[in-house]
């Protein structure tokens, strides 16, 4: 990934373009939704012949092939429901964003350097007037020693430390257990709802 203009903040993918999305169309104050996702992907991927559920389905599938875990797969499948239930006119869930990057690799920063904290969010919603959502799915990693699973306060310190500065730069950042989706029918009634109450809260 490299700035091929870095007045107008352009970025250029160099390498493995294959296996990232990158939405190169302006953004307005209505912020990014999944009509204008599809239609996007359409374009790129010559798909005139194919209808819009066609098309829709299949970047869909293209997404969720991104979660991580069951768990990111549940709330990307409980979102585009909604797409089918409330129409694609509603801002797009999207997996798996870069929110800042680091070309350094750990192995290249060696011991004393450290990379760019939470380069990746798990998911992004870009809602209208500028509202920008990041949803986060917290497994133990995040808070304790994944070797020894126990408690790790500098761990837990670092996320909200960075949880902090997201906020003063614009997001709002929501975040849930991982334990809260274990329990997949009684998980996909607590994301109903909060998607509910998220659109109520921040459409207009």
């Amino acid at each position: 990934m490299v700035l091929s203009d870095a007045i107008n903040n352009d970025i250029q993918l160099v390498g493995n373009e294959q296996y990232c999305l990158h939405y190169d169309q302006p953004l307005d104050a209505g912020g990014l939704t999944w009509r204008q996702l599809t239609t996007w992907w359409a374009a790129r991927e010559r798909l005139e012949a194919s209808t819009e559920t066609e098309v829709s389905q299949g970047l869909y599938q293209r997404l969720l092939k991104s979660a991580d875990n069951e768990a990111e797969e549940l709330i990307l499948r409980r979102y585009a429901q909604r797409y089918v239930d409330v129409g694609p006119d509603i801002p797009a869930l999207i997996p798996q964003v870069y929110l800042h990057y680091d070309p350094y690799t750990r192995h290249d920063l060696g011991p004393a350097g450290s990379p760019l904290p939470r380069q990746r969010m798990d998911f992004l919603l870009l809602f209208p007037n500028r509202t920008r959502i990041i949803i986060e799915l917290d497994g133990l990693q995040h808070y304790a020693d994944p070797k020894t699973r126990l408690a790790a306060p500098d761990r837990y310190a670092a996320v909200v430390a960075e949880d902090r500065r997201l906020r003063l730069r614009g997001y709002e950042v929501y975040r849930f257990g991982g334990s809260e989706l274990v329990d997949r029918e009684a998980a996909s009634i607590l994301l109903d709802d909060f998607f509910t109450h998220l659109a109520a809260r921040y459409q207009p």
